[in-house]
């Protein structure tokens, strides 16, 4: 066995891809895919968790209610199998469309139940300490909707300082990708909703193309942060 297939062994690292679209062939299911790749070419391991074809149930059971006198507390076997994957995970990459500001219902659900008293929190140092998170997030506000600086702050805020720092983990950013459907959807100064034209043909493949090479950013920035001059 030589030398390089064992420090290629030793060195793997992992990312945790999550999935939060109910439909396997929607764009957040696409993006999702171009980003395992992405990081697959990058030499990770990737273990993609689709949340609705696993059936995750996002609700809150009492077997997974906090124990507060009880840090070491054993949740339930679903949580605790979800814990193990995310242990395992050096990066983690929840991929998601964007619901009135926020993460859809099973994401939010995912970290309620998962992200736990005793796991993600409630130690002097936390067990995710260390750990890097993007979250890619797909908007239909169109681009140049003033929503979107506004969407960015509040996913920022909620997601970055509100989840990934008060759970230690090193870095954490929000990738925002707008203008993910095909009408657009924009605001007018007296806050009717309105929808651009439909695009299509070469505009439409030329606008989805530009989203791709957009998400591929993020991702290709996200690792470039982890990069440590010699």
């Amino acid at each position: 066995m030589s030398h390089t297939t064992i420090d290629d062994a030793t060195t793997t690292r992992t990312a945790l891809v999550v999935v939060a679209h109910p439909r396997r062939d929607s764009l957040t299911a696409h993006i999702a895919e171009l980003a395992t790749r992405r990081l697959t070419a990058a030499g990770y391991h990737v273990d993609l968790l689709d949340l609705h074809a696993e059936n995750f149930d996002p609700r809150m059971t009492a077997a997974d209610l906090p124990e507060w006198g009880n840090r070491e507390k054993t949740y339930s076997p679903e949580t605790e199998s979800h814990m193990r994957r995310i242990l395992a995970a050096d990066v983690i990459v929840p991929v998601f469309p964007v619901y009135w500001l926020q993460v859809p219902a099973i994401l939010k659900g995912w970290i309620d139940r998962v992200w736990n008293y005793g796991f993600a929190y409630g130690r002097s140092k936390p067990r995710l300490a260390g750990k890097r998170i993007l979250w890619l997030g797909l908007a239909g506000a169109a681009d140049d909707d003033a929503i979107v600086e506004l969407m960015q702050e509040a996913l920022s805020t909620q997601l970055n300082d509100g989840i990934a720092y008060y759970c230690g983990f090193a870095q954490s950013s929000v990738g925002l990708l707008a203008g993910a459907e095909e009408k657009r959807q924009r605001l007018d100064d007296a806050g009717n909703l309105l929808f651009d034209e439909a695009l299509t043909g070469s505009i439409r493949e030329a606008h989805y193309a530009g989203l791709e090479d957009r998400a591929l950013s993020f991702v290709d920035d996200f690792l470039a942060a982890d990069q440590v001059p010699a």
